[in-house]
């Protein structure tokens, strides 16, 4: 028996993707897709990069509200008298 070729398999291969892409499974593939893309264009999402400026964003705003309440509870700590224990 003969052993099928690099190009043999090649064709065999590109056959079967045309009469895929020809039949129904292609047909079912190209409407499974036409419906996802309708809707995920549906959905509010954001981009990869803007979720990533927005984290970052993020990471520096909560930075900036500890600094500020250290400050602040150091500045309460010298200026307000202390609570009253009762």
């Amino acid at each position: 028996m003969q052993r099928p070729t690099t190009k043999t398999l090649e064709e065999l291969a590109a056959r079967i993707a045309n009469a895929v892409q020809s039949g129904p499974a292609g047909d079912i593939e190209k409407n499974v897709k036409a419906m996802l893309q309708s809707g995920l264009a549906r959905l509010d999402l954001v981009t990869r990069e803007e979720f990533d400026t927005q984290t970052r964003v993020l990471a520096r705003t909560r930075e900036k509200l500890e600094r500020l309440e250290t400050r602040v509870a150091e500045l309460e700590a010298r200026f307000l008298p202390p609570a009253s224990t009762h």
